[in-house]
């Protein structure tokens, strides 16, 4: 029984999720609703109007001719009792009476056909407590407020319910005091209001139906109205999604000189600006990145010549002074920098021309890692940071290329070996079957709010002034989040001041799999969660 009202949950849950969807991704959708519900409400309350004042003529109408009625039947009963013996039963005067009663009811004509037809009653009540009151005719029909009200000199109405042969009606009840020889007489009329009921019933039906097809006609009229408006807007719609996804030639048709016209050559003129600042941007992108590759290419010669002899000069560096000596030195190590500046811009160069390619095979995550924490092992010792990774006991088998996956973490564990003030540097691993994630967490100057999405700029540097062990370019996070992006992963950060940083590797176990999570956080325990 539970799991039966889960399924039934679950399924109320998908049709109300799709009908949100369809209610917020549609405007014809939300025009045409509006519409019926605004215009439902309106015949609603017309409906009630029309109703209200129909029953309301219909009942004044039946009062009206009720009190004529009364008026005349009362005349009646006077004259008969007043003619009749004195020393007859009560009862038997008041069944003559009744009798004459519903004989002038068959007999009258313009009269009782619109009051149409009626029962009597002929009631005098008991004289004293205890006694029982004489009636005759269907004394049950009259309700008690209504004979209190008779029985104070009143002449009364009060609608009620009555029985006609098997069925509850309503009706209308009158009553008044007789003046007879009889004392305390009432007399009362019963009006069935079935008649009354049936035209109401009808006429209700009729507001129903009609109600209904307009409706129908109104639904319709809103979708044509709304698809004259939103066709235009779907098509404008289609084109710029094919002018974003570069089919820049895409531009909508003028028809006439309406609204809409004016909008497909507002928009064709935009498309075609922008296309030409897209076709400027591509070439002169295209330019740069040629520059960039050129240079890096042609100046490979000369550095290499500049390396030979640099190299000739470090090895003979114990014959110098001190001070050539230290030239020396100086000369190798901005060499290295500079071979490295070199090989990072074509690596960019490459990433930007789009022609960067992913040699993936699966493999152990633990391979890239171990090579990574190698590779920055002597900055770690010069700096006094000690490295703590955090590994799964299970291998973690990824579809990755492994040089790639290496210089992130690389470049990571550097970075935090630079900024993190000689404190521990944590490298942890976490796989949840769909994803493998490595988070590198220094503890030293962190980042300041927004700094988290400028690290990855090229060149940038949170403090110029901070001296880098690791001889980094600059170009190191914007390749490194250019790998991530081609194995089809997210590189992020996270940081604060004085609290350190964090920087998370998400990648897909297999390659093309879309990433819905990450298996670690990237805040750290205490500082929130973001997944």
């Amino acid at each position: 029984m539970d799991r039966f009202l889960a399924l039934i949950r679950r399924a109320i849950a998908t049709v109300v999720r799709v009908i949100g969807q369809i209610w917020r991704r549609s405007i014809q959708t939300r025009v045409i609703v509006s519409t019926l519900a605004l215009s439902f409400v309106v015949l609603l309350i017309l409906g009630f109007v029309l109703i209200s004042q129909i029953t309301g003529r219909l009942l004044d109408a039946k009062q009206e001719v009720a009190s004529e009625e009364i008026a005349r039947m009362r005349s009646v009963v006077e004259r008969v009792l007043s003619s009749a013996e004195s020393n007859t039963a009560v009862q038997n005067r008041l069944a003559r009476a009744r009798s004459l009663l519903t004989d002038q009811d068959a007999d009258s004509t313009q009269p009782a056909s619109a009051a149409g037809s009626f029962d009597s009653v002929l009631l005098v009540p008991a004289d004293k407590p205890g006694g029982s009151d004489v009636a005759v005719g269907p004394v049950d029909d009259i309700p008690t407020g209504l004979r209190k009200m008779v029985a104070g000199g009143q002449v009364a109405f009060q609608y009620t319910t009555v029985q006609q042969g098997a069925d509850v009606v309503p009706a209308l009840v009158i009553g008044s005091l007789v003046e007879s020889p009889i004392q305390g007489l009432e007399l009362y009329l019963v009006f069935p209001l079935a008649s009354e009921q049936n035209t109401v019933n009808l006429v209700r039906g009729t507001l129903l139906t009609g109600a209904i097809v307009l409706l129908g006609l109104l639904a319709a009229i809103a979708w044509l109205v709304t698809r004259q408006v939103i066709a235009p807007l779907q098509s404008a719609s289609r084109i710029a999604v094919r002018f974003a996804d570069g089919r820049l030639n895409e531009r909508m048709p003028v028809r006439g000189d309406d609204e809409f016209a004016r909008l497909a050559v507002s928009f064709n003129d935009m498309a075609e600006s922008l296309s030409r600042q897209i076709n400027h941007l591509e070439e002169f992108g295209g330019l740069q990145r040629q520059f960039t590759s050129d240079v890096s290419h042609e100046l490979r010669t000369p550095l290499t010549t500049v390396r030979m002899a640099a190299d000739l000069l470090y090895d003979g560096r114990d014959d110098l002074d001190p001070i050539q000596r230290r030239s020396v030195e100086l000369l190798d190590k901005e060499l290295n920098r500079f071979e490295t500046l070199l090989t990072e811009l074509l690596e960019i160069s490459r990433h930007d021309a789009g022609v960067a390619e992913l040699v993936a095979s699966q493999i152990d995550m633990t391979v890239p890692v171990d090579a990574a924490l190698a590779t920055v092992a002597h900055l770690a010792a010069e700096t006094g940071s000690d490295l703590i990774v955090d590994m799964p006991a299970e291998p973690v088998l990824a579809e990755i290329d492994p040089r790639r996956v290496e210089r992130i973490l690389r470049n990571l564990l550097a970075n935090a070996i630079d900024h993190g003030e000689h404190r521990p540097v944590e490298l942890t691993m976490r796989s949840d079957g769909d994803a493998v994630a490595v988070t590198v967490r220094d503890h030293g100057i962190g980042l300041r709010p927004g700094e988290e999405k400028l690290v990855f700029n090229r060149f940038w540097r949170s403090d110029p002034s901070r001296v880098r062990r690791s001889g980094g370019t600059g170009l190191g996070l914007a390749i490194s989040i250019e790998d991530a992006r081609l194995h089809q992963g997210r590189l992020e950060a996270w940081g604060e001041p004085g609290e350190g940083s964090c920087f998370r590797l998400t990648l897909p176990l297999v390659r093309g799999h879309k990433l819905l999570g990450s298996p670690l956080p990237l805040r750290p325990i205490g500082e929130g969660d973001s997944r």
